[in-house]
């Protein structure tokens, strides 16, 4: 760890298999002052994991408007914090952002460690390009979806998206009209977990395969770029 003056650090945790805690992880989350977490509940397994023991505070999207003071008071007064969310590295489609832009603002250095992140595994085992690609996160729920789908039709680029299993067969039936069920895609689930799964195919079949299996676990979708085949040729 750096010495005081960096007072924030943000920890990725592992995605599933919690042997992928690297050990500066560990390190910095042993000597901060205290922890943030988007479910105190979860992120006490993984504390509990690797014999971590620190004050530990809830953080998310419900609350973080009202936590930043606090947090930003207590940094002020010379303690060093860790971030962590419930899987994953903070800020990539977790909370994280305000809480760095409110540091920055008051002149805190912030430190985020390398980390676990589903986005990279599930675009490196879809198959399709990685040197450019767009990551989209989740789309939006109701406002501008089916426009966002639109735009991102278009783009040539290698597409992730980030899905819940239960709105999995929806999402990818509302993609058909604008890409085609001919584009290609994967889908990826329980990444780094014992029933870790990646399925390949047209859109039009993995519409058919998620309607009827009903995947369980944190889904990744990866979706090939408009005229990626012709570029292969």
């Amino acid at each position: 760890m750096k010495e005081r003056d960096t007072r924030l650090f943000i920890v990725p945790t592992p995605i599933g298999n919690l042997g992928d805690m690297t050990y500066r992880a560990v390190q910095v989350l042993t000597e901060v002052d205290f922890i943030l977490a988007e479910d105190t509940r979860t992120s006490q397994a993984v504390l509990k994991r690797y014999s971590i023991s620190k004050p530990i505070y809830p953080h998310h999207k419900f609350n973080e408007h009202q936590t930043v003071p606090f947090i930003v008071a207590r940094l002020a007064g010379g303690e060093r914090a860790a971030l962590i969310s419930d899987a994953g590295t903070p800020g990539i489609s977790d909370p994280g952002f305000l809480l760095v832009r409110a540091c920055l603002r008051e002149g805190f250095e912030i430190e985020c460690l390398p980390g676990a992140t589903a986005l990279i595994p599930a675009l490196v085992d879809s198959g399709f390009p990685s040197d450019r690609f767009v990551f989209e996160g989740f789309l939006p729920a109701k406002k501008g979806r089916q426009g966002r789908i639109r735009e991102l039709a278009a783009e040539e680029r290698t597409i992730i998206l980030y899905e819940s299993p239960l709105r999995l067969a929806k999402t990818i039936s509302q993609l058909l009209p604008d890409f085609g069920s001919g584009r290609r895609g994967s889908v990826s689930r329980e990444l780094t977990k014992l029933h870790e799964e990646t399925v390949r195919g047209t859109l039009g079949e993995l519409a058919e395969w998620a309607a009827e299996s009903k995947p369980k676990g944190e889904i990744v979708i990866v979706i090939e770029g408009r005229g990626a085949r012709k570029r292969e040729a």
